[in-house]
């Protein structure tokens, strides 16, 4: 299982990273609302993960593939955001303050306020779409009807 979530969320965090980088040569980064496209690609990860996981073991339990799901998407979301600290930190200082500034708080606005949030959605995401895919992907107790 390692293995499967490890491989899947790099590639997911790559598929983040990439995104991000397409939408700053668009100039379209700036925009928040835009990041709903992020949970796509997330869900794409957690989606593909399972079912891969799923189709390689002949005994798949629920709890394993939530446990991957979990995985897959915490470690997208974890080096996604470390991306994005040392570029918010390092790279483009004014970035986080043209965001903030589109949230209109009026309290004094520091860029780790960004990290948090962007953290604290990647985890929500990962919950909500884990918790729906595995939903699809689990095997039925139904029994077969019997002619």
């Amino acid at each position: 299982m390692q293995k499967t979530y490890t491989s899947y969320g790099i590639i997911t965090a790559i598929g983040l990273i990439g995104y991000f980088l397409i939408t700053k040569l668009l100039g379209l980064h700036q925009y928040p609302v835009l990041s709903a496209a992020n949970g796509v690609i997330i869900g794409a990860g957690i989606f593909f993960a399972i079912k891969n996981y799923k189709s390689k073991h002949r005994s798949f339990e629920y709890q394993d593939g939530f446990q991957l799901g979990l995985f897959t998407g915490g470690l997208a979301t974890i080096l996604f955001s470390i991306f994005m600290a040392l570029y918010i930190f390092q790279l483009d200082k004014q970035f986080a303050e043209a965001v903030l500034d589109s949230w209109n708080l009026n309290f004094n606005k520091g860029s780790l306020i960004l990290i948090i949030s962007l953290v604290i959605m990647g985890f929500a995401t990962t919950f909500v779409l884990t918790l729906s895919f595995m939903q699809l992907l689990k095997d039925s107790w139904n029994q077969k009807h019997q002619e």
